[in-house]
């Protein structure tokens, strides 16, 4: 590889590389979501000359890691740990529940807008949707959430 090749990619690292890893985590759970993530990165760097050319890096690298994460999740997984909630004060106990009653789309969107601080442009381009689709899919997950947690919020 060359040596402005490598450039470019230790700059997608750095921009996009823990944005990745952060929405990996969101889809997969994060003990897979990791994984998935460092994979993924490893597949984008042997591939780079043509990952690099195309319109969304980020988005493909993440469609890479969501496929290679799923092949390694033995079971179904969740975005957080239900278990030793006890040593995480800062987690509602009922959240982890709730979550799993989201769809895969809305869980990655309300993670990433509510619990990541990214914005609404953010997770849309690195999922390849429109803005308004993303704003969509995080308002009705904030909803349901609300619902499964019996948690009544007057707007």
């Amino acid at each position: 590889m060359e040596s402005s090749q490598v450039e470019t990619f230790t700059e997608f690292v750095r921009n996009a590389g823990g944005r990745v890893h952060q929405a990996l985590m969101a889809v997969l759970g994060p003990e897979v979501g990791s994984d998935a993530a460092s994979e993924a990165l490893a597949y984008a760097w042997e591939h780079w000359d043509r990952v690099w050319a195309m319109e969304n890096p980020a988005g493909y690298v993440f469609t890479v890691g969501r496929s290679k994460g799923r092949r390694m999740a033995k079971r179904p997984v969740f975005p957080l740990p239900s278990r030793h909630l006890d040593e995480m004060p800062w987690i509602e106990p009922a959240l982890p529940a709730a979550i799993t009653t989201l769809s895969e789309r809305q869980r990655v969107v309300t993670l990433l807008v509510h619990g990541g601080g990214w914005t609404l442009a953010e997770v849309a381009e690195l999922l390849g949707v429109d803005r308004g689709t993303v704003k969509k899919h995080a308002d009705r997950g904030m909803v349901k959430l609300r619902n499964a947690m019996e948690v009544n919020v007057d707007v």
